[in-house]
């Protein structure tokens, strides 16, 4: 008897969603050609949401449900997870702020919820998502960065810190080229000074990422370029000991050869302090 009861109410969801998907029509039309949805329950809406996120081509059709879930029935179970899905549906869509309001508010009004941390993420997922070519503005990288560090750090267990670090790793690497794109600018230029200043940026602040073997070498390129050799050898040192097998190293390693100079640590600068940090170990 329970079996044909659910077989039943499965049918009856079924035919529902089925009356949903017919009255729905396209969007061509604009919201006027959106169903009335009064007369259906929470969790038929939500079946409704899920089939548009998953046929049609524009995921704000998804989100109309979900979010018509959140005015009919506020606070419940299905409003909970509409909301959730709600954000993922704007991000789909590539409308990102909507996303992290969305993400936003779950946060908020279900605080410990198991989808915390999907909702956090995809929080953070907003900003990430956003930034732009390295030529543009940075500021979304660092609320990107700020927003992973708060899913690696609150919730380190779930799989979302584990994707969230890779992903900060190269948003990381993101703000190191943009510092690298603004140094060759003024190294071309002639500006050895203002170069140096966003070389040794990335050498003391972003050493970890894939950019520090070129700003070594463009350091010895500008130092040799004002005459000062003792912080162009250093440089040099620190791109050998560190990265001998790179073409960068290579060519600052002919750099200097041209001046009959060597790749080893001379002088006293902040290059000589980051050859005892890095090289030797000696952080004091």
């Amino acid at each position: 008897m329970a079996g044909l009861k659910s077989a039943a109410r499965h049918g009856l969801l079924a035919l529902s969603i089925a009356a949903l998907a017919a009255c729905g029509g396209s969007r061509a039309g604009g919201d006027g050609d959106r169903p009335p949805v009064e007369d259906f329950t929470a969790e038929q809406i939500y079946k409704r949401g899920e089939y548009e996120l998953e046929n049609s081509r524009d995921p704000e059709n998804a989100v109309y449900f979900f979010s018509e879930i959140e005015r009919l029935y506020p606070y419940s179970e299905w409003s909970k997870r509409a909301l959730i899905m709600q954000a993922y549906s704007y991000h789909r869509d590539r409308q990102y702020e909507e996303a992290r309001a969305a993400a936003q508010r779950f946060i908020d009004t279900y605080p410990g919820d198991e989808d915390e941390a999907y909702a956090s993420y995809l929080l953070a997922l907003g900003y990430y998502d956003q930034i732009d070519e390295v030529g543009r503005d940075q500021g979304l990288t660092f609320q990107a960065l700020q927003a992973l560090r708060d899913v690696i750090e609150g919730y380190p267990d779930t799989e979302y810190a584990r994707s969230a670090i890779l992903k900060f790793d190269l948003a990381f690497d993101h703000l190191a080229g943009k510092e690298m794109e603004i140094g060759r600018y003024y190294l071309k230029r002639g500006n050895y000074a203002a170069s140096i200043n966003r070389f040794r940026v990335v050498v003391e602040d972003y050493q970890t990422t894939s950019h520090t073997p070129e700003a070594l070498m463009r350091l010895v390129e500008a130092y040799l370029a004002l005459g000062l050799t003792d912080e162009a050898q250093t440089a040099g040192a620190i791109l050998g000991h560190n990265f001998q097998s790179s073409p960068f190293y290579q060519d600052a390693f002919a750099q200097l050869r041209g001046r009959n100079l060597t790749a080893t640590p001379e002088g006293d600068s902040w290059l000589t302090a980051v050859y005892r940090q890095v090289v030797r170990g000696q952080w004091l």
